[in-house]
C-alpha cells in the first residue's frame, strides 16, 4: 500500500512538471475561458442619451446649443479618465443669444469619475468633464471648470 502511495505521488509531480514545462499552444491562449474577464465600456453621454467613445464633439449647453466642444483630439482614453485637446465654442449673447456671436476657445478636456449607466448597464459613463482653458476664457469663466454630466 505504502509502495502503490509513493507511486502514485511520483506519478502526479511528475505529470505535474511536465505539463509546467510544455509550452501553451497560442489558442489555448487565447480561449475565452482563460482570458480575464473584460470590464465594461467607458462613454461619455451626451444630452441626447447618446453613448460616445472619442467623440470630436460634445454638446453642453443642451437647451439652446449656445455650447459645444468640437475639434476634440483625444490623447488617452482609458477606464478611469480621458484627457484630449479640442475647442469651446461659445455663444456671448450680446445683447441676448438670438443675437449672439460664437467665440472658440482652446480646451483641455478631461473626463472622469465613471460610473455604471443606468440606461445601459453594461456601460460605465464618465460623470464629470474639467475643461482647462489655455488661451483666454468666455466671460465671467475662470480657467478650469468642471461640469457635472448627466445621469
Amino acid at each position: 500500500m505504502q509502495r502503490r502511495k509513493l507511486r502514485t505521488g511520483l506519478m502526479l509531480c511528475a505529470a505535474t512538471a511536465l505539463a509546467a514545462a510544455a509550452p501553451v499552444p497560442a489558442s489555448a491562449a487565447a480561449s475565452p475561458a482563460a482570458a480575464p474577464r473584460p470590464s465594461a465600456r467607458v462613454v461619455a453621454v451626451d444630452c441626447t442619451w447618446n453613448p460616445q467613445v472619442r467623440p470630436g464633439e460634445f454638446l453642453l449647453a443642451c437647451g439652446d446649443g449656445n455650447n459645444r466642444l468640437i475639434d476634440i483630439h483625444w490623447y488617452s482614453w482609458g477606464p478611469t479618465s480621458a484627457v484630449g485637446r479640442g475647442l469651446d465654442v461659445v455663444n456671448d449673447c450680446q445683447p441676448y443669444c438670438a443675437a449672439g456671436k460664437f467665440h472658440s476657445y482652446p480646451v483641455v478636456v478631461r473626463l472622469e469619475h465613471p460610473r455604471t449607466w443606468q440606461k445601459q448597464p453594461e456601460l460605465k459613463q464618465f460623470t464629470q468633464l474639467e475643461l482647462v482653458y489655455t488661451d483666454g476664457t468666455p466671460d465671467r469663466t475662470g480657467r478650469v471648470v468642471t461640469h457635472q454630466l448627466w445621469d
